[in-house]
This record gives structure tokens, sequence and C-alpha cells, in this order.
């Protein structure tokens, strides 16, 4: 398990430890490294509005990242490898994931499927790029032929953790208890393992655009919708009536042009939708709008989860009216924290900068709209009335 942080040991690490591996660790906190190799177990907190459950995961241990050696060993012997260190600090791995693959094929050991667990778009084929790059042309034929890239799609919840979180166990992790992870089925090399809470699903897609487009967004957009009414944590905005409208129905405009697009049925998608807002109540998980929120230029990016998403909706026929609430919030924030000007027309260069919307395009417009009315002061309340008034005008123009 490369990455011994929130999701490596709040997730992967415990399922595959709960599937009867045994996990080694690979990271580069030795403090983290050192308590996983003398204790060989850790604390894992399921935390609730009613209460917590404790599990002790066992049969871990770790090595260190700076250890060359010792990471292309584990990686070399091992029957399957995930990673989780952020998309930022993928490039600094992979020249041990590369030692790793040439000792494997050096003493003629079976294929290796690595599960990528990256808040990241096409993880598989950054990665891949990452690793050819390194590799001579009769490697890449080897790579090709025996390393499965597998994409996988993460629901749970980790927040930051805190000392009080921690309750005096550094490597406690707190976490909801949703423990279901997607993964790409077409991806694997050889056998696909069993292992509970793993789905395999084809074609993956899907997935990657579910978590991105109806969770991530709607996380998103809760997380700026309680910026603008100045609280604190994820579960205190979306308790607020007008928020949690705002956020739901972005995430059914969502939820509508991926029903259409891939063909699944709505009203699971809408099952999926009202688990979320269920989790996002999850007072326990003391998650900010600050963290959630956190680098509005990454969710604000083209493909992303607030313009990716109206993106899609548009191509689908549907008008994006309240996705456009989350992203002209988003763009509060984006120049708030940079400080700069707030006129609408620093708004239009942020969206042309950013997103890569052309200055006059419907979307920009859209969104231009709403952010000028924030600007004006305008309540939650009246930006609801607003985007209620878009969807009748745009189901009008269906009927």
């Amino acid at each position: 398990m490369y990455g011994g942080g929130n999701i490596g040991r709040g997730f992967i690490g415990a399922l595959m430890s709960g599937a009867g591996y045994e996990v080694t660790f690979i990271d580069v906190a030795e403090p983290v490294v050192r308590e996983l190799q003398e204790r060989r177990c850790y604390p894992l907190r399921f935390v609730s509005n009613e209460g917590h459950e404790d599990l002790l995961v066992r049969n871990v241990t770790a090595v260190n990242g700076n250890d060359t050696v010792a990471a292309s060993d584990v990686i070399a012997r091992c029957e399957i490898m995930a990673t989780a260190v952020g998309a930022r600090i993928l490039k600094f791995i992979i020249p041990n994931i590369v030692a790793g693959l040439r000792k494997r094929w050096a003493s003629g050991a079976k294929p290796l499927n690595i599960i990528i667990c990256e808040n990241l778009n096409d993880a598989n084929k950054i990665v891949e790029a990452m690793i050819k790059e390194q590799l001579t042309p009769e490697e890449q034929v080897l790579f090709d032929a025996q390393v499965g890239l597998v994409e996988a799609s993460i629901g749970r919840m980790v927040p930051v953790q805190t000392d009080e979180m921690k309750d005096g166990e550094p490597l406690r992790v707190c976490v909801e208890k949703y423990g279901f992870l997607p993964v790409d089925k077409a991806a694997f090399k050889g056998e696909i393992p069993e292992i509970p809470g793993m789905v395999p699903f084809e074609p993956f897609d899907f997935f990657i655009k579910r978590k991105l487009f109806i969770h991530n967004m709607g996380h998103a957009t809760t997380a700026y919708l309680g910026g603008l009414k100045g609280v604190d944590y994820i579960y205190e905005a979306i308790d607020d009536p007008e928020i949690r409208t705002v956020a739901q129905n972005a995430m059914l405009e969502s939820a509508l042009a991926l029903s259409r697009r891939y063909g699944v049925s709505l009203d699971a998608i809408q099952l999926h939708i009202t688990d979320l807002l269920g989790r996002f109540t999850n007072a326990a998980l003391k998650d900010t709008c600050a963290r959630v929120g956190a680098d509005p230029a990454r969710k604000l990016s083209p493909a992303d989860r607030l313009i990716g998403s109206a993106t899609l909706a548009l191509e689908e026929g549907i008008a994006p009216g309240w996705i456009a609430v989350g992203a002209a919030a988003g763009v509060k924030r984006y120049l708030d924290e940079a400080e700069r000007p707030q006129s609408v027309e620093d708004a239009r260069k942020v969206l042309a900068e950013v997103s890569r919307l052309a200055p006059d395009s419907p979307l920009a417009e859209l969104i231009l709209g709403y952010y000028r009315m924030i600007a004006d002061g305008c309540t939650l309340a009246d930006l609801r009335r607003e985007a209620d008034a878009v969807k009748a005008a745009s189901l009008k123009d269906i009927i």
C-alpha cells in the first residue's frame, strides 16, 4: 500500500487487511513507518452522529519510501498493490515502482495489478506514461503484458485528522463507515481477486464521473455555499434548507446527464444522491467547508467537478441552472483567496483563464448571472429562486 495516510490507512489498507492480506505500507513519514513496524496494527474508528465504533487493523507493517531497496523489494514480491499518495506526489514514487517491477520481471513473478486510488482524471493513463518514460522498449512490452493499472473511485469520506480525533493514538484514523471500492474491471491482468467491498465494474468511466460530478461536485457546492453563509462545517451547511436545495438539485442535474450518457438507471443514481446527502450530515467527521472547498482553481478547471458536470449536462440537453450556482460561489472563493477585485469582469476573467470558458458562452453567462447576484449581496433564497426560474425556462423550451 503506497501511502500510509488517511486513505491508505483509513480505507484501502484496512480493506486489504480484512481480505486476509498482510499489508505493507510504503511511506516517508518516519514516525508512521516506525509505529507500524513496531505495532503491526493500528486503530480505525468509524464515526457517525450516533457515536463511534473501533476496529483494530491487524497484520500490517511498513517500509520507508526513501529506502529504494526496501520499497522495491516489497513491490517485487507483493500479490497486489495500491497507491494513495496524492496526485502531486505520484511522480516521486515512480522510480521505486519501476525498480520493483524490474525485480519482479527478473524473478519471473506473476502479473501485478496496481489499484490507483488518486483523485485524478485519467489516473491510469498518467501513471502509465510516467512509468513507461523510465522503461526500455523491451520493458514496455513486459509492462503492457503483465501490469494492470486499475482505476478506483474513492467514496469513503476521510477528513483531516485532528488531535481530538486521534484521542491519544497517533495512528488512529477516523472515517465514515461507507466501505465500497468500485474498480475498473477491464483493467485487471489475470484473475481478479475477491476482496470484500471491492466492486469490479465496466465501463468504469461511469463510476469515475459519478464520483466527480455528483459526490465531489455536490460536496464542493455545499462547501462554497456554506462559505457564503459563514458556517464552518459541512454538516452545518447541508443542514441549511437553502444550501441543501441547491446542492441536491445540482446533483440531480448531473444524475440526469450521467443517466443519459451511460444508459444507467436514473433511480439507482438518485438513491446514491440520497445516501450522499445523509452522509454529508455526519457531524462526527468534523469536515470543514474550508477543506472541502480548497484549491478552487482545480475544482473550477474545465474537466473537473463544477465546470465538467455543467458541460456534460449541456451536452446531454440539460440546463445546468443549479450546478452554475455552485460554480459562481466557487469563483467567489477563488477571488477571495487570490485577493483579487470582485467585479463581474474579474469573475469573467477567472472563467476564461481557469475554466477555459469563452467569455460569451452560455455557460459563462449563466455562472456570471449568479455571481453578479452574489456580489450584489443577494441571499441564498434569491439564488435558489433564480435557479428555479432558469430550470422552469429550460423545461418550457424542452416541452
